[in-house]
Parts: structure tokens; C-alpha cells; sequence
């Protein structure tokens, strides 16, 4: 094993995802004149997990990984459906 090629120190960049928008949809029918809102609440951001291996011994696989983002969280619609979870 060559010396460039044991890496046992790392820098990432973590960021969790933002929360989808909510909708302020209001229901609509033909005879009922004031339905109420039935707006949808925004998805959940995505979690970041770090997680330990106590078999692996370089950090060679994380050299050139800068920057971990979870998904965004998608945005309520009408009909009070929820957003997608990021």
C-alpha cells in the first residue's frame, strides 16, 4: 500500500433538506358558497445520517465527497394532500 493511498481525515459539508410550502387552497363546490380552507401541510426536509464502521480503516471512499444535502420536502396541494417527504 502506497502512502497516498490511506486518507484518515475528511471534510463534508452537511445540510438537511428544507420543508415543502403549504397550501392555502380554499374548497370549492358549486352550492356551498363557503367551503372552508382544505389546504395541503408541506412535506418534511430529509434527515442526514452519519453512521460509524469500526471495519473500515481509511477514509479513502469520503476524499472527494464535499457535500452531502438531503431531499426537499414537496408542497402541500388541495384536497388537504400533503407533500412528499424529502
Amino acid at each position: 500500500m502506497t502512502e497516498g493511498n490511506f486518507v484518515d481525515y475528511v471534510k463534508i459539508y452537511v445540510s438537511s433538506g428544507k420543508g415543502g410550502k403549504g397550501s392555502s387552497h380554499l374548497h370549492r363546490e358549486k352550492f356551498i358558497e363557503k367551503g372552508g380552507p382544505d389546504g395541503g401541510d408541506g412535506g418534511r426536509g430529509g434527515h442526514v445520517y452519519v453512521r460509524g464502521n469500526k471495519n473500515l480503516w481509511t477514509l479513502f471512499s469520503l476524499k472527494f465527497l464535499r457535500h452531502v444535502k438531503a431531499g426537499h420536502g414537496g408542497d402541500g396541494g388541495s384536497s388537504r394532500s400533503t407533500g412528499a417527504d424529502g
